[in-house]
């Protein structure tokens, strides 16, 4: 028995479809709502770790600043002491702290109250070292068993490297410095070479060459930043490489200084000068390590008569002083 399609039919299919195609919409959204919230959590982790992240950095540098300002308050306030010390004590110099103050430039240490902490130690580290050396000695009798020359010569050693402990600590530095600055020297004037013929100035030469150089050889970039900052704000360009000079005190750097006065005063060109320099310097280095070289057998005689020949000795004659010895025995 057939049934008539009504208008009322129709509605409900269209109603049918329309809930269907709302179920899908829905579905539809509901999964790229779920692939969002799914996702933001990461985003908003990351967004918020980076926040954090900010606020540390922005903690610490503000924390770093304060114990920093705190330490160099502290330590003008120790220098301060140590100069009214040295001062009332008549010690302190200006040719004595002009002195110190130029080691410590070649030692890169250019801070200027580091000098009347030196000669404050100067002045220190003998009494103190030197007297518990005496006190040990001649009253808590740390070497019963010494003659009375042996502990003179340890009271007196000891005052003696006390006071000239620090001069040999600074020297080491200079030392150290001056070497690494030899090393890199080719290296700089090659560049330097490159900004000439590049048509840079000299000041900004030495600036260009400073950075390069800085994560390389700090020494010799740490030099060449503080001379291309003199020579823009000196009047006399002379004086800033005769500075550099001074605060190296090598023979290779008076050459450069002396080819860059002479470029500056009479317009010679610079890039021919320091390819020569640098052609020469290179050939040093390479000398000195020839030399190295060369000395490294006459280093080796006393290693190898001291260590190596005796156990060499005993390897090849051990078995056959066995084999004589059980023959002897027989």
């Amino acid at each position: 028995m057939e049934h008539a399609v009504t208008p009322q039919f129709f509605s409900t299919l269209l109603s049918i479809g329309i809930a269907l195609a709302t179920a899908i919409v829905m579905l539809i959204v509901g999964h790229s709502v779920v692939k969002s919230v799914a996702r933001d959590p990461m985003a908003r982790r990351v967004r918020a770790l980076n926040d954090r992240r900010e606020q540390l950095k922005a903690g610490v540098a503000a924390s770093k600043t304060r114990r920093r300002a705190k330490m160099e308050k502290k330590a003008s306030i120790s220098v301060d002491r140590m100069k009214a010390i040295l001062g009332s004590m008549k010690m302190l110099q200006d040719s004595q702290l002009k002195a110190a103050s130029l080691n410590l430039a070649r030692a890169g240490i250019r801070t200027k109250d580091a000098a009347i902490t030196v000669i404050f130690f100067r002045l220190v580290a003998p009494i103190m070292i030197g007297g518990t050396a005496a006190i040990g000695v001649y009253l808590l009798n740390w070497f019963p068993d010494a003659s009375a020359f042996k502990k003179y010569m340890i009271v007196a050693g000891a005052l003696i490297a006390s006071y000239k402990a620090p001069d040999i600590y600074v020297k080491n530095l200079i030392t150290k410095r001056q070497t690494a600055i030899r090393k890199a020297l080719p290296d700089a004037l090659d560049l330097l070479v490159i900004c000439a013929e590049a048509g840079l100035s000299v000041d900004l030469a030495f600036n260009r060459v400073a950075r390069e150089l800085a994560k390389a050889y700090p020494e010799l970039g740490d030099e060449f930043a503080l001379t291309a900052i003199e020579l823009g704000f000196l009047t006399d360009r002379r004086q800033a490489f005769e500075n550099l000079a001074q605060r190296v005190n090598l023979d290779s750097i008076r050459g450069v200084v002396t080819t860059m006065i002479q470029t500056e005063k009479y317009g010679t060109p610079l890039a021919a000068a320091l390819r020569v320099l640098s052609a020469e310097f290179r050939h040093d280095r390479m000398m000195r390590a020839e030399e190295k070289a060369a000395r490294l057998p006459a280093i080796m005689t006393v290693p190898l008569i001291m260590f190596i020949l005796p156990v060499l000795f005993i390897v090849i004659l051990g078995p056959a002083a066995c084999s004589i010895s059980d023959n002897v025995m027989r």
